[in-house]
């Protein structure tokens, strides 16, 4: 199983995005769907196209990401619950 965290801690919380890539199917609708940009498709190293944050924004996920204002749409997009937020 493979589980990626992208994100941060700090003194007002966790924030982090999390991606089970052994539920993910690669559909890659979570990057379509996303209003803030955050996810892009990657080839892993077994040749099978991932989502990831992008490497520039993760240490920004909870300033970046907007969750809780655009309803979490990754979730409601990803047809295998292979996403989570921490916030």
């Amino acid at each position: 199983m493979v589980i990626s965290n992208y994100g941060y801690q700090d003194g007002s919380g966790n924030y982090f995005i999390t991606i089970d890539t052994d539920k993910c199917n690669g559909c890659g609708q979570c990057v379509d769907i996303c209003p803030s940009d955050v996810f892009e498709m990657i080839v892993d190293d077994y040749d099978d196209e991932i989502p990831v944050v992008k490497s520039d924004l993760s240490n920004q996920v909870g300033y970046v990401c907007d969750g809780m204002n655009c309803g979490y749409k990754c979730h409601e997009a990803c047809q295998e619950n292979a996403i989570t937020h921490s916030w």
